[in-house]
């Protein structure tokens, strides 16, 4: 017995929201009704059947009926009748009913069908049902998938989950996800569950006013595997500007992001907002002030050994730079909070022979209240060096780009060189996680170079993050954006190890904070483009090459380096996961097996030198 019926959506009885439209198909994780103008009830609407409520009586006696009639024992033809049949649940199911209860009443045709029924759809689909409660999909005239080569199957939704397993083609080209909607109407049903369908699911229903939902256990490492796809896919699509795909995908990774938790989760949304704020041309994140950007820059600082590494590394190679001098001079390209320089304070301070006169030039952008938080750190470091006995003298520079920085600016001034003794001053240039936001600007990156190559430092150091985010295609940067902020997120949730309860509260805060941080530099690597797109990091190969073109060549970082890092790393989460690796001459902290951020030194060459 077959029957079929016309949608509802043709009746024009009440508008429905299908949901989530997908490359692949469409994916409704549940039906919702309007405002309830037309008189159909919410709930049962919920489970997929449409029923006014000035019917609920009558559909309620008729459902008895029907489960009278099939649970007798005169209907022997049941068993055959169930296991060979295809339903098609209508969303009028008064009119269902009534055709059911005159099919149970009609006689039984002479010749059974087949153990295999198939019914052909107007739309050029077949669907084979077997008696093992399999469905296999058919198509002749599929039309080509958005995504390309990825495959994806349908979430688990719970009318599928109740009705039996579907079994796709692996041709990615032929495969269509079917609706909670398509679920129930396709329905296969056996002896033992004949009389537990939905005739007894409604009629529980009505009796009792509501329904428990039904539990769906979810694959998370298959939706987790489909989810990376979905985001490939998407960034295939966004980058072949097929609009109407990403579109599809986007939302479709926002429905198996939900299916995760712990580092996938974050990333996955994170990235899902970027992408939709590309796709949907909404404007980039909004500029955050300096004092924001500063706190979650703080945060991040504390949640992760990353900027303590990048500290650690670049003041050990100035302090054995600053070896014997009695007067030393850093520029700190990127001051923020100072939080550099503290450590470095006080290591001169127990120098054998006593410190030396110490000058600190901090360079940082202009706040936009006007206010000076420059100031306030060398003021704070200011008082941290009378304490410790170190001779300080600061001096701050408002620059919105560090190209805009003249040689002349960041050198003594000719009238107080003669006031200090002990000979020229050795420089220091320190540049932390800010060389590649030049990049945006043609010759910025040289121009800076120059700068510091024309102040004659003993040592120039430099971290940036080790990853490729400043490729020529969208997809090469989303591509490796992806595997990068992964393993990030990834650090940062399996890092730490706090064991009293403050601890681990206060733990939370800072990743929550921090996953802000690094979420911000996602939007920017995804959604932005031109001089916007600021995130532009480049691998330790790339600055050696920029390094070595702007006249400066490498100075290995040393053993000792090498050795208090991984001590470092030891007092914090036990150094689980976290990589110290030496890669000729510089310093690279990764986790597992990727390196995340990589600590280089360097002077000026002899050829420079001479000039």
């Amino acid at each position: 017995m077959k029957r079929q019926h016309e949608d509802a959506g043709r009746e024009g009885d009440c508008p429905v929201a299908m949901g989530l439209e997908t490359g692949k198909g469409k994916m409704v994780p549940m039906m919702t009704t309007g405002d309830g103008e037309c008189g159909v009830d919410e709930l049962l609407a919920a489970l997929g059947y449409k029923v006014r409520a000035s019917d609920m009586a009558d559909v309620a006696h008729k459902l008895e009926q029907l489960d009278v009639a099939m649970s007798s024992d005169d209907a022997s033809h049941f068993p055959q009748f169930a296991s060979d049949t295809v339903h098609y649940d209508p969303s009028d199911l008064s009119t269902w009913l009534d055709s059911m209860l005159c099919e149970v009443n009609s006689p039984l045709p002479t010749l059974l069908p087949s153990p295999t029924a198939t019914a052909h759809c107007s739309n050029g689909h077949s669907l084979s049902i077997s008696s093992n409660s399999t469905v296999t999909k058919d198509s002749t005239a599929a039309p080509p998938s958005a995504s390309g080569v990825y495959d994806f199957e349908p979430v688990p939704s719970p009318a599928a989950a109740s009705v039996g397993r579907v079994v796709y083609e692996t041709d990615p080209q032929s495969e269509k996800i079917l609706s909670p909607r398509d679920s129930k109407r396709i329905r296969t049903c056996s002896s033992s569950s004949s009389s537990g369908g939905p005739t007894k699911e409604v009629a529980s229903f009505l009796k009792q006013a509501t329904a428990a939902l039904p539990v769906v256990v979810v694959d998370t490492q298959e939706t987790g595997i489909r989810l990376v796809h979905a985001l490939l896919a998407c960034g295939e699509a966004v980058q072949q500007e097929n609009l109407n795909a990403a579109d599809a995908l986007v939302k479709q990774i926002s429905v198996l992001a939900a299916f995760q938790r712990g580092p996938m989760r974050k990333v996955a949304g994170y990235f899902a907002e970027a992408l939709a704020r590309r796709i949907y041309r909404h404007n980039p994140l909004p500029q955050a002030d300096r004092v924001a950007l500063d706190f979650l820059h703080s945060h991040f600082y504390e949640s992760a050994p990353y900027l303590k590494f990048a500290h650690f590394t670049a003041n050990q190679a100035i302090l054995e730079a600053f070896a014997g001098c009695h007067r030393v001079h850093v520029v700190d390209f990127g001051l923020k909070q100072g939080m550099q320089w503290p450590a470095l304070l006080q290591a001169l301070a127990l120098r054998p022979g006593g410190p030396p006169s110490f000058r600190l030039t901090g360079i940082g952008p202009p706040q936009t209240d006007n206010s000076d938080e420059l100031q306030e750190v060398g003021w704070k470091l200011t008082m941290l060096s009378e304490n410790i006995g170190i001779d300080f003298h600061f001096r701050g520079f408002l620059a919105s780009s560090l190209a805009d920085i003249e040689p002349q600016m960041l050198l003594e001034p000719e009238g107080k060189k003669g006031e200090r003794d002990g000979g020229d001053e050795a420089v220091a240039v320190n540049s932390v996680m800010e060389l590649h936001q030049l990049l945006a600007r043609p010759g910025a990156v040289e121009k800076v170079l120059g700068t510091a190559r024309a102040l004659r430092p003993r040592i120039m150091t430099v971290v940036e993050e080790e990853a490729n985010h400043n490729g020529r295609t969208f997809l090469e940067r989303f591509t490796e954006s992806l595997h990068y902020y992964s393993s990030m997120f990834d650090s940062l949730d399996n890092g730490a190890n706090g064991e009293a309860e403050e601890e681990i509260e206060e733990q939370r805060r800072h990743r929550e904070m921090a996953d802000a941080y690094l979420g911000r530099q996602i939007c920017n690597v995804v959604a932005s483009e031109g001089m916007d797109r600021t995130e532009r990091h480049e691998t330790l190969g790339r600055w050696r090459e920029r390094m070595a073109q702007a006249g400066f060549e490498p100075v290995h970082l040393g053993s000792n380096a090498f050795k208090q890092a991984n001590m470092l790393l030891a007092l914090y989460a036990s150094g689980d996961g976290f990589r110290v690796e030496e890669a000729e001459g510089c310093l690279t902290l990764g986790w597992h097996t990727r390196p995340l951020i990589a600590t280089s030194a360097w002077r000026i060459g002899a050829a420079a030198a001479i000039r």
